[in-house]
């Protein structure tokens, strides 16, 4: 029989872990979420969102995999050198082989999740020359305003939509009205977004993403393409005061032609409503429900 040291179970747990970092990249350099169904995560609807989703996956994989490997080392040291009898085991002052593996393992985990993170956190940031339809979010408390500063056309020119009164088209959320901001499927859509007062923050949920809007000077933009039709909700995701829970909208994603549409409404001095309605749309959200006018009529009357 041959007698098997502690260098051999170490090589043994060297492999196991590079194994282990073997697994982690490849997991986190594909689509993970459909292996593991997400964890309860839902799939997003921009390619933006799918690339978050499947980094957080990833991460999720890889605390799983360092998870289990550090549980399995402490239960394999518990039953290996459990107490046997009243004699001292030998004493040893450190272990090179095994210093090393904790060092190396953890700092490759980490080398992977890094790359992966600014690969993904450079593409989702990336804003395009010629965005296809820019908006302009302004929060303010308790409600939104979306403005739609430009859009470009099937000829690639840009122009700037405006009603009769040669203004912006604009919608405009009230105490009895949740703001829906209408959207075409599949085009490069810019966010500029400032804030009145406090500080906010722009969320759809079904976008995996969220983004302060900062009051005073300072503007944020972002740029996502929405590739599937349908109606998402939206949120206020920073606690701005007393109706920061009434902070409701909704984005209204409809086809090219619907879009074309609708603003051509618009331009005739059709409300949001009206405008949904003519194209065969909903007129008020679908997603989330107005909320109770009488508190908003007490601040606002308070304020003054």
């Amino acid at each position: 029989m041959v007698a098997r040291g502690p260098g051999s179970r170490l090589t043994r747990l060297t492999g196991l872990g590079a194994v282990g970092i073997a697994l982690i990249v490849s997991l986190t350099g594909c689509s993970v979420g459909d292996t593991f169904a997400g964890f309860g995560w839902p799939k997003g609807v921009s390619p933006q969102a799918r690339q978050m989703y499947d980094l957080w996956i990833g991460a999720v994989v890889a605390a799983l995999a360092v998870g289990v490997f550090v549980w399995g080392l402490i239960f394999w040291c518990v039953v290996r050198y459990r107490k046997r009898g009243e004699e001292l085991p030998p004493q040893t002052r450190f272990n090179m082989p095994m210093e090393f593996l904790y060092t190396v393992l953890p700092f490759l985990a980490i080398a992977v999740l890094f790359y992966y993170t600014a690969i993904i956190q450079t593409d989702v940031d990336k804003r395009t020359a010629n965005p296809d339809v820019t908006v302009e979010v302004v929060a303010y408390k308790w409600n939104w305003k979306f403005r739609h500063v430009q859009v470009r056309g099937a000829d690639g020119q840009a122009s700037k939509p405006v009603g009769p009164d040669g203004q912006p088209i604009t919608t405009v959320g009230a105490s009895d009205y949740i703001p829906v901001l209408v959207l075409p499927v599949n085009k490069r859509i810019r966010f500029v977004e400032h804030s009145e007062d406090v500080i906010h923050s722009f969320w759809v949920p079904d976008l995996l993403f969220k983004r302060d809007v900062f009051p005073g000077s300072i503007t944020n933009e972002f740029e996502v393409t929405i590739d599937r039709e349908g109606a998402y909700v939206g949120r206020c995701a920073e606690l701005c005061g007393a109706y920061h829970s009434m902070m409701n909208f909704e984005v209204r994603v409809v086809s090219q032609a619907e879009f074309d549409r609708y603003l051509q409404e618009r331009r005739q001095g059709r409300s949001t409503p009206e405008a949904l309605t003519a194209i065969g749309k909903p007129p008020y959200a679908t997603t989330t429900r107005p909320f109770n006018t009488e508190p908003e009529q007490q601040v606002r009357a308070g304020a003054k």
